[in-house]
Parts: structure tokens; C-alpha cells; sequence
């Protein structure tokens, strides 16, 4: 059992479709104002959706016996007559296993509910692990977090590095020697339940938009074993024609050359700003104030990287994802001035570049919002 995103699609359902395609949309609509609003009633629903009390009735059914929603009680009404039932979406009726592939150092997971609260963690050191070391790694993970859950499973969810294309295959993950590894295949096939495997960074993007309080447009920067993006436009995903929107870590800034990258380059995104870089050019400085300048020069590095972008799409907001006491700080100065030395003052000058609230369970948590997504359509 395997499902993945839809190219194009807004994450939100919010208004009904036409009747060809009515029945999934609004099934999804009902979910999605449950989950967003909380307890309504039959009623309440119907206002809220535009669907007639006919087709609310006629859902709700077929939710509930997919134990989807339940009755929650009645409302205390003041007016006269019998008092609406309530309904919720059951938050305690499945739970989602989230994995994040993205950090150099460890392979984490975590068991989630409904609302992508974490109830158990789970990790392994990765160990230099790449190729089929790593992906055996994968499947031991999934195993433990598994294991550990304590109600039926809505689906298994993972970020990782590298670019990923809608079936979860990874294409290309040069940090964990993968070329056409068929992740979310090879996880199906073991647990007989759906999953969904994307890039950690448009991971982290829905983490942002399902539980961060993002904006419908927005440019999550990740930064861990390599350095990627993720764009949200107008609340929908944008993947690329070939999957690899926002790969930057492999694009070369500057023109003075630079350490040479994995992908056989010099002077990639990922020499300057990857984790593993970044710590070893702070460890060599040789006193705080060499320190200091290194962390300028990455933040430099990633403004020069994002100005095009900026430019080119007139986003509001950037949202950095990765160790705050490498990111925060210095580095984000050194980032927004760059943006704002090399873009259009009156279009872009109250650019918003801030570090992600969601701390190191962002990847795991955007694995449980891509579930919900791909299962339920909410998010």
C-alpha cells in the first residue's frame, strides 16, 4: 500500500468541487474542518463547508464507521428543542510513524498522533552507514517505532536528503550513497501500510504549515546532513518538473572557487552551510573572532544563494530549519542583510527571516503532516 502527494494540489481543502470529483474533495473538507475547528455539529458543518445537511449526513456515516469521527455529545443549546450532537475527528483512533533521514549523524523517529504530538522516540547512530547499510538502517528504525505503537497505524511517513520524486523513490541522495532507491517501496512491502517518503525539506515545509503557523507562501531552508529548500505557494507544494525544486545545497555561490562537495563541484551551498562543514571550519578557527567570521561567510553564502528567489517570487517569509547555535544568531544577520543588500528595497525590505519553533522534531512531525495529508487530505 503506497499513495503520495499530487502535483499542484492545495494542502486545504476549503471549498466544494465539481460532482465528478465531489466525494473525495468534501470527504476530505469535512475531515479538514474537524481537524482545524474541533467539535461541531452536523449543522455546523453544513455552514461551514457550503454542502447541503443531505451530504454532511451521508459523510458523517461512513466517517464514523471508519472510525474517523466520533459523537462527542451534545450541546448545551439555549434554545428550545433537542440539542445537537457534536462530532469530532477521533484523534485517538490511529497513529503515524514519522522518521527523519536528514541528519548526519543519527536516523530519528518518533510514533505521533493525529495531531502530531510525539509519543515515542526512537534513533540510530548512522555510523558512516550509505548505500544498503543505510537503508537497512531505515527498515530497523521502522521496526522499533512500530513496535512501539499502541493503536492502529494511519501510515509511516519519512524525510529524506536528497531528491525524491512523488512515488518515493529516491532519485539521488549523494550524502547516503542512494540512486534510485525505492524507500517508500521497499517500507510498504515490509509493513503492509501506506507510506509516503518525500525530501526532508518540503518534509519540514508542511511540519511549518500544519503545526507552525506559517503563511501560505513561504521558504523553508533546511540545514543538516546537506542543505535544501522548500517552497509553499499559495498553501500548495512545489516539487519541479523533475522533483528537485528547491535542491540548492548543489548550487555553486560565488565565483572564488571553494571546497570541493560531494557531487564533485567546488564551492556548493553545502561546503559552506552543511552541518559536518560548518562545525569543522568553526572547530579550526583559531579565536572567537575567526569563529564569527566564519558563520558571517555562511550566512553570506545562503543570502547570495536565496536573493534570486527572493526576487524572482516576492516571498514574505524564509524559515530556517537545522541547529539553532549554528543558524541562529550571526548567521541569520548575516543572511537577511545579504537578502536585502542584493533585492529590491520597496518589494522586499520586510522580508521576515526567522529559525523554525519547531526545534529538531520538525522533520519527524512533517512526516505525520504528510500522512494526514495523503491519507485524510488535511493538514
Amino acid at each position: 500500500m503506497t499513495t503520495g502527494f499530487t502535483t499542484g494540489r492545495a494542502l486545504r481543502p476549503t471549498t466544494k468541487v465539481l460532482p465528478e470529483h465531489a466525494r473525495g474533495h468534501n470527504r476530505a473538507l469535512v475531515l479538514q474542518t474537524l481537524y482545524r475547528t474541533g467539535q461541531l455539529s452536523r449543522a455546523d458543518i453544513a455552514r461551514e463547508t457550503g454542502l447541503t445537511r443531505v451530504t454532511i449526513s451521508d459523510l458523517v456515516a461512513e466517517l464514523i464507521l471508519e472510525r474517523l469521527i466520533i459523537e462527542v455529545g451534545q450541546r448545551e443549546d439555549a434554545r428550545p428543542g433537542k440539542p445537537a450532537t457534536l462530532l469530532d475527528l477521533d484523534r485517538n483512533s490511529f497513529q503515524i510513524v514519522g522518521i527523519d533521514l536528514s541528519e548526519y549523524a543519527t536516523f530519528r523517529g518518533a510514533v505521533l498522533d493525529l495531531d502530531g504530538q510525539i509519543l515515542h522516540r526512537a534513533e540510530l547512530p548512522l555510523a558512516g552507514a550509505t548505500g544498503e547499510d543505510a537503508t537497512a538502517l531505515v527498515v530497523t528504525l521502522a521496526e522499533q517505532l512500530v513496535a512501539h505503537a499502541t493503536r492502529p497505524l494511519l501510515g509511516l511517513g519519512v524525510g529524506s536528503p536528497g531528491i525524491v520524486d512523488l512515488a518515493g523513490v529516491v532519485l539521488s541522495a549523494p550524502n547516503l550513497g542512494w540512486a534510485n532507491v525505492d524507500l517508500q517501496g521497499i517500507l510498504a512491502d515490509r509493513f503492509g501500510v501506506p507510506v509516503v517518503v518525500a525530501n526532508d525539506a518540503n518534509a519540514a515545509a508542511l511540519a511549518e504549515h500544519s503545526f507552525g503557523g506559517a503563511d501560505s507562501d513561504m521558504m523553508l531552508i533546511k540545514v543538516g546532513h546537506g542543505v535544501g529548500a522548500a517552497l509553499l505557494l499559495d498553501g500548495t507544494p512545489l516539487y519541479g518538473s523533475r522533483f528537485a525544486a528547491g535542491e540548492i545545497g548543489h548550487v555553486v555561490v560565488g565565483t572564488d572557487g571553494g571546497a570541493e562537495c560531494v557531487c564533485g563541484k567546488r564551492g556548493c551551498l553545502e561546503t559552506w552551510l552543511a552541518t559536518p562543514r560548518l562545525q569543522g571550519a568553526l572547530a579550526a578557527a583559531a579565536d572567537a573572532d575567526a569563529r564569527a567570521q566564519v558563520l558571517r561567510e555562511a550566512g553570506q553564502r545562503l543570502g547570495i544563494a536565496l536573493a534570486p528567489v527572493v526576487g524572482a517570487l516576492n516571498l514574505a517569509e524564509v524559515v530556517l530549519s537545522g541547529p539553532t547555535e549554528l543558524l541562529d544568531g550571526t548567521l541569520a544577520s548575516a543572511t537577511i542583510d545579504t537578502l536585502r543588500s542584493r533585492t529590491m528595497a520597496e518589494f522586499h525590505g520586510d522580508l521576515t527571516l526567522r529559525m523554525t519553533a519547531l526545534g529538531e522534531d520538525i522533520v519527524m512531525r512533517g512526516a505525520a503532516a504528510m500522512v494526514l495529508s495523503a491519507q485524510l487530505g488535511v493538514s
